[in-house]
């Protein structure tokens, strides 16, 4: 059963700071509100604190300042609301109750309020929408979000699909949070809402898509999750190159993570759910503007080239790519426990030392030099022998 009260003061925070901050704040001014709330009441630990207050911005800071305690804004933080106040290491974010004016589905225009009940229902979920009472712990519920909680459902605030159509993200922000909160099956009104209305997903930036969706898949196993995305049609505005059949190959991955003791990683399981075809996942990882490297790990994570030793291709590829194609192939990954990546020992100086002209030649030589190293085991005392052979052999070739 969900307690109604949360323990105070936050885990990790100097109590003294905390009775400061409140003090400053004044009397029924300001709650603990959010993930917080939620996340404390499920017994997790929570990783941001947030308040939310009657005041201000500016009175906010006037509070601070002369109760001497840290903090810090910017001008959009400030135009949204929200205080940074420091309570030693920890930030923790103070944001002014607010009610949306206007939204277009990407961006909502807000206007401050004193309305607590206002403040909860702009929130997208009933188990988002609590506030806890700074020196009762009592937990201040508007929707439902106590029961929702105790129950393991994720469930919009009012009309899903009005809901939606103020925030399109909301969309995989229901998927992500039932895959990490909720049990059994979905709020049959909000997962139809979110089916119903998947083209709406275009709307958004592919950065904001690639957030939310690479969050969701690195959740510790989001397989019945991603099986609901697919049944209900979410994939395909804007990915549409992940169908059933990428389902048995995340759930293999998520296995062989767990056996392997390895942490999930979001962008390994993308890989998982794409063809094997390296144009397209370098495709899908440009589309949706992933860094170079990220673009590349999903290209090396759908190659299958011959087969070669764990310590060959981490080698050749690195690590952290040897790790996500051995995991996705049923590869040995335990054999590159403690693997540090050998020392070559030669250089293109070295090869032209010994008798190969500069030019394009020398990068040759020397790549096939590496590639007999990695290929006997890395030998140390047989890198002089292997660069002699293929430098005799590219004067030869020559």
């Amino acid at each position: 059963m969900i307690a109604t009260h949360v323990t105070l003061p936050p885990v990790g925070v100097d109590p003294a700071l905390v009775t400061a901050l409140f003090a400053a704040l004044g009397p029924d001014s300001a709650r603990y509100v959010g993930g917080w709330v939620r996340d404390t009441l499920l017994g997790l630990s929570p990783q941001d604190i947030d308040l939310a207050t009657v005041h201000a911005p500016d009175a906010v800071t006037a509070r601070l300042d002369a109760a001497d305690l840290r903090y810090w804004t910017t001008p959009s933080g400030v135009a949204h609301g929200t205080v940074t106040a420091m309570l030693g290491p920890q930030p923790v974010e103070i944001t002014t109750l607010r009610h949306d004016v206007s939204t277009d589905g990407r961006h909502a225009q807000v206007a401050f309020t004193d309305d607590w009940r206002a403040d909860a229902a702009r929130r997208d979920f009933t188990i988002n929408a609590l506030s806890a009472d700074p020196v009762s712990g009592v937990v201040h519920d508007y929707f439902g979000g106590l029961a929702d909680l105790d129950q393991g459902l994720v469930r919009f605030i009012g009309d899903p699909l009005i809901r939606i159509a103020e925030d399109h993200l909301r969309i995989l922000r229901f998927f992500r949070f039932h895959a990490r909160f909720g049990r059994g099956a979905p709020d049959p009104a909000s997962f139809a809402a979110c089916s119903a209305r998947a083209n709406d997903l275009m709307a958004l930036s592919r950065e904001r898509i690639a957030v939310e969706l690479l969050k969701l898949l690195a959740l510790p196993d989001p397989t019945a999750t991603v099986d609901l995305m697919i049944s209900g049609g979410l994939f395909v505005p804007v990915l549409p190159e992940i169908d059933a059949a990428a389902l048995p190959r995340l759930s293999a991955l998520v296995a062989a993570e767990a056996a392997a003791n390895i942490p999930p990683d979001g962008l390994r399981r993308l890989a998982a759910l794409l063809p094997v075809d390296p144009a397209k996942a370098e495709g899908v990882g440009q589309r949706l503007k992933l860094s170079k490297q990220q673009v590349l790990r999903l290209k090396l994570a759908a190659t299958r080239d011959p087969v070669e030793s764990p310590a060959a291709l981490a080698y050749r590829v690195r690590l952290e790519p040897a790790i996500d194609r051995l995991l996705l192939t049923g590869g040995d990954v335990a054999a590159l426990d403690g693997w540090e990546r050998p020392v070559l020992g030669i250089s293109g100086g070295d090869l032209i030392a010994m008798g190969l002209a500069p030019g394009p030649l020398v990068a040759r030589t020397l790549h096939q030099i590496e590639r007999s190293w990695s290929d006997a085991g890395f030998p140390p005392d047989r890198v002089a022998d292997i660069a002699r052979a293929a430098v005799e052999r590219a004067k030869t070739d020559r």
